[in-house]
C-alpha cells in the first residue's frame, strides 16, 4: 500500500508543475501607448506580469512613434494603426480598436497609463470585454494581483481579478521609465475596424507653455491659497519656476480660485506627479493634495503656519512670509 501511495502522488506533482509552466506561457500583455506622447513607465509594469509584450500605437504619427517604441528592451512586438480617426484619442472609436486587437492577438492582459488618455479609453474597452478594470495601479504582485491606493493614497489595497482579460490602468509615477536598449521589435499593422464613432472632434483650447510638462518635469513648483490672488501667482510662482527649470503646478485651492488653469491642479482630482524636487509655496498640504505629490523625491515647503500639514511630509521646510522669502530664493537662484 504505501509504494502504491508514492505511484499515485508522483503524477498529480507532475501535473500541476505542467499546469504553471503551461499557464505562464500562455501570458501575453498589449501596452496601450498615447502615440503624440508616450508613457514609457507603463512598459516596465507590463513586463512584471511576464509574458511576451506588444504594444499597441494609433494616430497620424503612430508609425513615427513605433521606430522609438520598438527600441525597447522586452518589447516583443509594435502593432500600429495610422490613420487620423484616432488623433484625438475619442474613446468611442479607439475603444473597438483596443477590443479587435486584444482579441486578434489573444492578450491576457492591457495595459495603459493612468492619464486623461487611458482613464478616457480603457474603461469603454473593459465594457466591451465584459472585464472590470482595475485602475491606477503602482505595483503588480503577480499575474492576476496588483496594488493600488485608496482614499487619497492613505489605504494600500491589494486586488486579485479572476477575469481572463486584465485591463489596468497604471500610475506612472509609481514604476521607472526604462532607457531605450538595442532591440528592434518589429512594426506591424493593427487591426482597425474602422468602427462607426457616435462623436466627433470639433477644437480644442490648449494652454502652451514653453516650461517642462506638469506630468513628467523633474521639478515641479506650486502655489496654493496662500498666494492670495493670480497676480501674485503669476508674480511669483512663474519666476521661480524659471529659475529653477521646473513646470508649475497648484493646489485644487488655487485652481478654484481661479488663480492657475485646471490643467496645473496637483493632487488626488488633479495629476499625480514623483518629481525629484518639489517646492509647495503658500500650500497647506490637504491630504487631497499630498496624494498627488507626496512620492517626489525631495519636498521643500514654504508657509508661514508652522503648523500646517504640509511640513509633515516635507524634506526641508521654511517658515516665513512667502512673499518676502519666495522672491529673494528666486533672486538667489538666478545667480
Amino acid at each position: 500500500m504505501p509504494s502504491l501511495a508514492r505511484s499515485l502522488r508522483r503524477p498529480a506533482l507532475s501535473l500541476a508543475r505542467t499546469y504553471s509552466l503551461h499557464s505562464s506561457r500562455l501570458l501575453s500583455t498589449l501596452a496601450v501607448l498615447e502615440s503624440s506622447a508616450p508613457s514609457y513607465s507603463v512598459l516596465s509594469a507590463a513586463a512584471k506580469v511576464g509574458g511576451p509584450l506588444t504594444v499597441l500605437l494609433a494616430g497620424s504619427n503612430a508609425a513615427s512613434a513605433a521606430e522609438s517604441v520598438a527600441k525597447f528592451d522586452g518589447v516583443e512586438k509594435v502593432l500600429t494603426a495610422s490613420s487620423g480617426a484616432y488623433d484625438h484619442a475619442l474613446a468611442e472609436n479607439y475603444a473597438p480598436l483596443i477590443v479587435e486587437n486584444v482579441k486578434a492577438g489573444g492578450y491576457t492582459h492591457v495595459f495603459a497609463p493612468a492619464s486623461a488618455f487611458g482613464k478616457n479609453v480603457l474603461p469603454r474597452a473593459s465594457a466591451l470585454l465584459d472585464s472590470q478594470q482595475i485602475s491606477d495601479i503602482i505595483d503588480v504582485t503577480s499575474a492576476d494581483t496588483f496594488v493600488r491606493p485608496i482614499y487619497a493614497g492613505n489605504v494600500i489595497l491589494t486586488v486579485k481579478s479572476n477575469d481572463p482579460i486584465k485591463l489596468i490602468t497604471v500610475r506612472s509615477s509609481a514604476f521607472p521609465e526604462p532607457a531605450p536598449g538595442s532591440n528592434a521589435a518589429p512594426i506591424e499593422s493593427a487591426v482597425d475596424p474602422n468602427a462607426p464613432s457616435s462623436t466627433e472632434f470639433v477644437s480644442e483650447d490648449l494652454t502652451v507653455s514653453e516650461r517642462p510638462d506638469l506630468g513628467s518635469a523633474k521639478k515641479v513648483v506650486s502655489g496654493g491659497r496662500g498666494l492670495k490672488d493670480k497676480e501674485n501667482f503669476d508674480k511669483i510662482m512663474y519666476p521661480l519656476a524659471d529659475a529653477l527649470g521646473a513646470a508649475v503646478g497648484a493646489s485644487r485651492a488655487a485652481v478654484d480660485s481661479g488663480f492657475a488653469d485646471n490643467s496645473l491642479q496637483v493632487g488626488q482630482t488633479g495629476k499625480v506627479v514623483a518629481p525629484d524636487l518639489y517646492v509647495a509655496v503658500g500650500i497647506s498640504g490637504a491630504i487631497q493634495h499630498l496624494a498627488g505629490m507626496k512620492d517626489s523625491k525631495t519636498i521643500v515647503a514654504i508657509n508661514k503656519d508652522a503648523d500646517a500639514p504640509i511640513f509633515e511630509v516635507a524634506d526641508a521646510g521654511l517658515v516665513a512670509d512667502l512673499f518676502e522669502a519666495v522672491p529673494e530664493l528666486t533672486e538667489k537662484l538666478k545667480k
